[in-house]
């Protein structure tokens, strides 16, 4: 059985180049995997005091999203960076081991709760610049793609 990849996502994108972008890395993405994209509407924060209790709120509806035996790849700040071949890589092993559904989460711009960095099995960053929020569904969508071309040494990876 193939492994599914699910991406847990706060906001939707607006952008119609991103959601281009997006759309092509999926239907690219179709051969190799089943790929979905969950977004769920991010909580406005109007006080900056209840940051905290509202990203704890966001990750009860992540969290409802997330089967207790799937492996979880949180996107944080302070995550682990990866080359694109470590990252395929570590898909690989996922794969070869059996994982049925990895699941990736991409919180608000004001980050993810505890409770969701917790059940991550990787806290992964995708660099130590800073980009729009919106990227970050982008950047993920072709790197997943670009780990499979590297899995299947097929050209695409320079």
């Amino acid at each position: 059985m193939a492994m599914k990849i699910k991406i847990i996502a706060l906001g939707k994108i607006k952008e119609k180049f991103l959601k281009d972008g997006i759309d092509e890395f999926l239907k690219r993405l179709t051969p190799y995997t089943p790929i979905e994209i969950v977004e769920l509407q991010p909580i406005e924060i109007k006080d900056e005091n209840l940051t905290q209790k509202i990203l704890d709120e966001e990750g009860e509806k992540i969290l409802a999203h997330i089967k207790p035996q799937s492996y979880v790849i949180t996107m944080e700040i302070n995550g682990k960076q990866f080359s694109s071949e470590e990252f395929s890589s570590q898909l690989e092993t996922l794969i070869n081991d059996g994982t049925t559904e990895l699941v990736f989460v991409i919180g608000s711009s004001c980050g993810i709760s505890r409770n969701v960095s917790n059940r991550a099995n990787i806290k992964m960053s995708m660099s130590k610049m800073t980009f729009l929020h919106q990227f970050a569904r982008l950047l993920l969508v072709e790197q997943i793609y670009r780990a499979f071309k590297i899995m299947r040494h097929e050209t695409y990876h320079k």
